[in-house]
């Protein structure tokens, strides 16, 4: 999931302010559902906050590349 998260913010262009015409600073991001990652900017200026949305494509990894815990013999 951290991994999906850095790679959002390589591809993000920071919104401008509506209110100050001034580049909003990266606040926080979160993950909202399986491919969509909601990133939070804020202004350093008048305190406005803005949201983008980012698509990530989902990583399909097949059953028997999944790792388990080893079962021991008690």
């Amino acid at each position: 999931m951290v991994d999906r998260l850095k790679k959002s913010l390589e591809h993000l262009d920071p919104p401008t302010c509506p209110g100050c015409n001034s580049e909003m600073i990266w606040s926080r991001s979160s993950l909202e559902d399986a491919i969509t990652i909601v990133h939070v900017f804020v202004c350093s200026g008048c305190s406005n906050t803005a949201e983008t949305r980012t698509t990530v494509r989902a990583n399909s990894i097949p059953p028997e590349k999944l790792s388990a815990p080893h079962r021991h013999a008690a």
